[in-house]
Parts: structure tokens; sequence; C-alpha cells
């Protein structure tokens, strides 16, 4: 359907998990007050009842959820498992209390109180058994300083619009843009301002450590109806249909590129050929990888888009230039 946005399958899995037990306490429900009461349509419900069957703890008929509701009555089955409270296994629990001492850490959250009685109930459950998390210290820590992960929030709890200066590595300069704040997020060990930009007329993700300056305006800074925060579950790189693609090979030596930058494809060579890889990276701006190249001394070769191979070869040309001709006389 035209204008219509993709729900992400962490959003739809978490409906899901607070759904089954919710029907299963309500046998028998209205379809339409089932939909209503969950803040869904009837198709939406519809659409999650079909998915249930697919689910379980098995893949036999009788370890699947049962869901009915062809009567415009819902009835489900066979999910007691769902409904029963959770029990964690001593590594799940100990996991469980790293991730809530970590976030008791995080600068400007504001739901701290509800972490602190979360992990003194954990404590209190594991005793002895949950000894290992006191041991252990996870950090997210890019450098991003606490008083701006904690004007951005109050930016968000207020719907606040923020003015932000923002450097751009790859072209290096700052730019300035007002954003209508979505959420603060931590993926991969940094932090993100994730809010409809209205420079890009798009919802960007902004590194936290990459911000300059940020202001929090009085103006309202509710995102557009049609803004909707990205699924990081495969990062927090997006490709443009305009990007350029760009084959580079690398020599032994350079191959941790792949595993660093988002690669579209990697192919080995062969070590007659002199070894190493052969990939494609998808990129809106060549600046950042022309330098990458040139500072790998030779074991990284752009092979294709011509255009890109010649801004290679002519930077580097320029750079021999500017060294004096006796610079390399004893």
């Amino acid at each position: 359907m035209a204008g219509a946005t993709q729900e992400t399958a962490t959003a739809r899995l978490a409906r899901l998990l607070t759904m089954v037990p919710w029907l299963l306490n309500r046998q028998g429900i209205d379809v339409q007050q089932a939909a209503d009461d969950l803040g869904v349509s009837v198709e939406q419900l519809e659409a999650d009842l079909q998915l249930l069957f697919l689910c379980g703890y098995g893949q036999m008929p009788d370890e699947l959820i049962e869901a009915d509701w062809e009567g415009g009555k819902v009835f489900v089955g066979n999910a007691d498992t769902i409904a029963r409270p959770l029990r964690l296994g001593v590594d799940e629990a100990v996991t469980l209390m790293v991730g809530l001492r970590t976030l008791r850490e995080v600068p400007g959250l504001d739901e701290r109180d509800a972490v602190e009685r979360a992990l003194a109930k954990l404590e209190d459950a594991a005793g002895s058994a949950g000894a290992p998390a006191s041991r252990v210290r996870a950090e997210v820590d890019d450098g991003t300083s606490a008083e701006l992960l904690t004007r951005a929030r109050q930016a968000i709890a207020t719907r606040r619009r923020v003015h932000l200066r923002y450097l751009v590595p790859a072209r290096d300069e700052s730019t300035e843009r007002d954003v209508d704040p979505m959420r603060v997020v931590g993926d991969d060990g940094r932090w993100y301002l994730e809010g409809w930009c209205h420079r890009a007329e798009d919802t960007r993700l902004f590194r936290m450590d990459r911000v300059e300056e940020l202001t929090v305006l009085d103006v309202d800074g509710t995102p557009p109806e049609g803004a909707r925060e990205r699924d990081l579950a495969d990062g927090t790189f997006r490709p443009g249909p305009d990007d350029l693609v760009v084959t580079v090979r690398l020599l032994p030596g350079a191959t941790w590129i792949a595993d660093y930058y988002p690669v579209e494809s990697s192919t080995d060579v062969p070590a007659a050929d002199g070894g190493g890889l052969t990939v494609q990276i998808r990129t809106a701006d060549t600046a950042w990888l022309r330098r990458l190249v040139w500072r790998m001394g030779g074991r990284a070769v752009v092979l294709d888009p011509p255009e890109v191979v010649a801004e290679v070869v002519g930077g580097a040309g320029d750079a021999l230039a500017a060294y004096p001709a006796s610079a390399g006389e004893g």
C-alpha cells in the first residue's frame, strides 16, 4: 500500500509476546474488542493470529500455538509455556544483571530508579549464584559527554527541536541542522541521536561523539507523521539508491578493511594472484574512501569505477608533487 510503513520485527515480536498471555486470560473475547484493547486494527490482529500458527516450542502440530477467531470470538490454546512466569537460568540471570548494571551507569538516564528496583529483585533471587555479575563491568563509552546525552534526552521528553553542529568526517566539515529528536540509542559501543532532520527532510542517525554542539530550541519538535525509527538489527549503515559502488582490491595486510567497513560483496583472490580480497563498497561520498586507500600505501587499489580510479591516482600524484625533489636526498 502506498505510503504505508513497514513494522519492525522487534516491534511485532514485543506485541506478540504481550498479546498471547493477554488473550489466554480472555478466552472468547470479541475480535473487534480485542483489537481495540490491544491498540491494533482487526486486520493486524488477524495477521498476528495467523502468525501464531507457526509459533511454538517445537515443529510438531501439538507443539504449536492454536488460535481460532472464525466465529468472531478469539480463542488461544497450547500456549501455556508463554503464559507461565519467566524462569531464568544462572547464565541468563548473570547476563541480565550485567546489562542492568551497565544501563544504570548511562549518563542522563531518567529511569534509573526502575533499573535499581529490577536489579535488586534479580540480585535477591539469584543470591550467591549472581556473584559473577559483580565482577564484570561493561561500558558504552564513545567519548560523548554526559551533558550532551542529558540535553538530547530532555529534548525528546519535552518534544523540543534541537539545533546541531555536526561534524561530517567524509567532507572534513561541520554542518548546521535542525532536528526533531526521536530517541537516543546505543549500538555497537556508540551513542546515536535519531530524529527527523529538516536539512535532509528524512530520518537520520547522528553519532553523538560527532555532535560538536547541541542546542535545545523553544520550538515544537514533534517529528512528522511519516517519520519512523530504524530497525537497527542489521546495524546503523543504510545504503542509498544513488550511492556509488566502488570495487577495491585488498592485498594481504589490508583485508581487515572488509571486517571494519560495510561491504556489499567480498571475493577471495587466489594465492597465485597475490592473495587478499576483492570487495565492493557502496558509498555516497568517496572522499573518505580515497583517504583510506592512500593511507594503505599500495595495499588497497581501486579497480572501478574509472572516475574514482582517476581521483585516487590524481590525488596521490598531487601529494607526491608537493614534496620538493630534494626531500629524498641524503
